[in-house]
């Protein structure tokens, strides 16, 4: 079901990403760390808007011990857009690539809608999850009315409701489209709101919009893995930011209650990105929560990092 082929321009490339065919489909994929590690994939959020440019940047500080993945999922970034852009197809890829770097188990890691895949892969592999990492997600599609109430409370912008609703239900027009709605929503999600720096992330985003319209208008209409988290058993940490206004905590709470061997750890000075906002806690946390789950060498043998704080 697999293929495994890499471009042969980008074999030798290891600062850049390879090009990884897999189920029919070329993704752009790097690869970080030292080969023997625990190997974590990661998967980025927001379809047709994320990359792997974000796990790369937080997970990779993870590098120096593990093997960390990191890719443009189907239909986002710099990979193709073949075939469907569905729950099922993505989590497909996710397995493609833990055969592909050769790992019969995995951590398993997402924030935001690669919170919603990081879970959805545990459900559908469960033999191949060591531990999950979430970050700011929702278990169910119930998220939607609530990031609706926080965007008409918010004293931090008018936010232009039609254009909410566009990008909110996955009925945005075209890439320029998807990067206007994208601009107005923006603002909402930090725990410290800097105009400059809002505008400077509408600029880095890679806009595809249709992975990003059939994942909101097909595939989160009907998301709820409510009934079937209780069937996670390996150790999942969950992360979020206490005002995080798309993924509130109550969110992460749900979560919590339903994964049996599970910990909620709350950033008190972030929004939705806690693995920004608050970089060296987080990491530190989600360090501390791998040396327990997954321990490399160093720190089955007290290394240093098995201290960081």
């Amino acid at each position: 079901m697999t293929e495994n082929a890499v471009s042969p321009e980008f074999a030798a490339a290891t600062s850049s990403a390879q090009r990884v065919r897999i189920n029919g489909n070329e993704l752009a994929v790097e690869v970080l760390g030292p080969e023997g590690a625990p190997v974590i994939i990661t998967h980025h959020g927001a379809p047709g808007l994320g990359s792997r440019a974000e796990p790369r940047a937080s997970f990779g500080r993870l590098a120096d011990e593990y093997r960390v993945v990191v890719f443009d999922a189907r239909g986002s970034g710099q990979s193709e857009g073949s075939g469907e852009f569905s729950h099922e197809q993505w989590a497909a890829d996710i397995d493609g690539l833990r055969e592909w770097i050769g790992a019969e188990t995995i951590v398993m890691a997402g924030g935001s809608y690669g919170g919603f895949m990081s879970m959805e892969y545990a459900i559908r592999y469960p033999d191949r999850v060591t531990a999950v990492v979430l970050r700011d997600t929702s278990a169910d599609n119930g998220n939607a009315h609530l990031a609706r109430e926080n965007a008409l409370a918010s004293d931090r912008v008018t936010i232009d409701m039609e254009k909410f609703d566009r990008i909110d239900e996955g009925r945005v027009r075209d890439d320029d489209d998807l990067r206007d709605c994208w601009r107005e929503i923006l603002p909402l999600y930090d725990f410290h709101y800097d105009p400059a720096a809002v505008e400077k992330k509408v600029q880095a985003t890679p806009y595809r919009y249709e992975a990003h319209n059939y994942a909101f208008s097909k595939n989160l209409p009907n998301y709820d893995l409510k009934p079937l988290l209780p069937t996670v058993t390996v150790p999942t940490l969950i992360t979020v930011g206490r005002t995080d206004w798309i993924t509130p905590v109550s969110c992460s709470e749900t979560i919590a209650s339903l994964i049996p061997n599970s910990e909620l750890v709350v950033f008190e000075e972030s929004g939705h990105s806690p693995q920004i906002e608050e970089a060296e806690l987080w990491t530190a946390t989600v360090r501390r929560f791998l040396h327990r789950v997954a321990p490399t060498d160093g720190a089955r043998s007290g290394g240093a990092h098995t201290t960081e704080s």
